[in-house]
Order: C-alpha cells, then structure tokens, then sequence
C-alpha cells in the first residue's frame, strides 16, 4: 500500500518508528538526493557542493558493510559523481542513468530522445537569451531551465518561452515539469526517481530497511517507492507529502547520517534481541 501525501512528522518524533524498523532489519538501504539535501541550495547549480558535516556523515555510514549508499539525483551522473564521493550505487537524471556493480544502464527511450533535448536546448538558449540570469543546462538525456536568479516580473516569460518551445521542438516526445525555481525537460516516459529505488530495493536481500531523503517535487515518486515500509524523509517545510518525516535543512540531513551511523547500526547489529 503506498502512502498518501500527508503532514510529516519532524524526524525525532519518528525515532520510535525508525527503531523498531532498525531492530528487525539486517541490512540498510539509504538513497539520497543531492541538491537540496546533501548540498545547500544555491544560486549558481555549478557551485553546489555538500557541506562539510555532511560529507563527513556520509563518509563514516557509507564505509559500514550493513550499509549501501545510493545518490538518486537530478543531475546527470557525471556531474553528481564527481561531487560526492563514496556511496555504492548513483541513479542520474532523475533515475535515467543508473550505475550499479561496475555498469551504466541508461534507459533505451531516453537515450534515442537525447537529440530532441539538444534541439530544445539550442531553441532555449536562444529564445532565452534576453532574460537576465536565465539558464539552460543540457544534462544530455534531460534539460534543466533554472530561474532562480531571474527577476521575479521576468518569470512568467521563462515558464511561457519554455513551454512553447518545448511543444514546438520536443513534441510528444517530452515533457515538462516543475521543481524549486526550476523547470525540468525530459523524455516522455512512465520513470523516474521512484523506478530506479524500486530496483535498488529488489536487489537488496529481504527484509533490508529502504531509506529515503530529499527535498522536491520529483522525489515524491520516491518517498512512495519505500513507504510505509521502509522510511521517506523530507528536506524543508511541513507541507504535504508521501515521506512520513522531516528534516529542515542540509545540517538535519547531516544530523540524521550521524544517528544512523552510531544508534541507528548498532540497532541492526544486535537484531531483534537488541536493546529497547
């Protein structure tokens, strides 16, 4: 049964939950987004880096063998493997790329619709060029527009300019959605990041923990992916969503690596009969 979008409850309130599920689990499956959650969100995409406590967080969990770590980003894989070093598993371009075990697979539609995001990008840049700060990035497989930094009168023109563009060039083709100042251009295709987790979780061994933490629209997919089993954490506000709890920032994503990589795994290595 997959959850419902709902209030979620900050994390501490969940450590009752989050330790009987450690209790009866031998293995742990932690996935994360990167922007937004490992790495602050900021102005310039390129400057995104994760904070210094987190990258330590992440370090000490992902060396622990009852642990597999997965970055299941928005970025292309390139981009985010090269900023985050350590975990096993990265899923790039929202779940499209997927490397595993020493191999990329990369979505066979995706990759034949790659040309058509190249043309939707040359007619962006172009059609763009006169907004101050808008930016067009060719994540090869998918597009991002970013509009953090446009004005905000300005606005409304990008999402217009975008849209019609990518009717005109993409056609049935791809599609478009939105996240946090940003407008996400990608093949028409029944995947994303809840896909790519589902077939994480199908190549653990039963009764591994499936965790999930991130912050935007197309982690929504995601959070449904593991729960009510397994445990969906949100970076940011109370608003409604599939994960059952919340962390507000970067700094609580840290703060949750850390539990889980102390508390939290000595729970899995006493099994059932570990302590209350």
């Amino acid at each position: 049964m997959q959850r419902q979008r709902t209030e979620p409850k900050p994390v501490d309130e969940l450590r009752p939950r989050v330790r009987s599920r450690l209790d009866d689990t031998p293995e742990l499956l932690l996935c994360l987004d990167f922007d937004g959650t490992l790495a602050p969100i900021v102005d310039d995409p390129d400057e995104a880096a994760p904070t210094e406590r987190v990258e330590d967080a992440l370090d000490a969990i992902a060396a622990e063998p009852e642990v597999t770590t997965a970055i299941v980003s928005g970025r292309a894989l390139a981009d985010v493997r090269e900023r985050v070093d350590g975990p096993r598993i990265y899923a790039g371009n929202h779940g499209i790329e997927l490397e595993r075990g020493g191999s990329v697979a990369v979505h066979p539609i995706a990759r034949k619709r790659a040309a058509r995001i190249d043309e939707v990008c040359e007619a962006l840049e172009v059609a763009l060029d006169p907004v101050p700060n808008a930016r067009v990035e060719n994540k090869r497989l998918t597009a991002t527009v970013h509009f953090r930094s446009v004005p905000e009168p300005a606005r409304p023109q990008v999402e217009r300019l975008t849209r019609e563009t990518v009717a005109r060039f993409g056609g049935d083709g791809l599609e478009l959605s939105d996240g946090k100042a940003i407008l996400e251009i990608g093949p028409a295709i029944d995947w994303g990041k809840g896909n790519a987790v589902e077939l994480l979780v199908a190549d653990r061994n039963d009764g591994t923990l499936p965790v999930y933490v991130g912050d935007d629209v197309t982690d929504e997919s995601a959070f449904r992916a593991v729960e009510p089993d397994g445990i969906g954490v949100r970076v940011g506000d109370d608003a409604p969503t599939a994960a059952s709890g919340r962390v507000r920032s970067p700094e609580g994503v840290a703060e949750l690596l850390e539990w889980l990589a102390t508390d939290g795994l000595e729970r899995v290595r006493a099994g059932p009969n570990g302590p209350p």
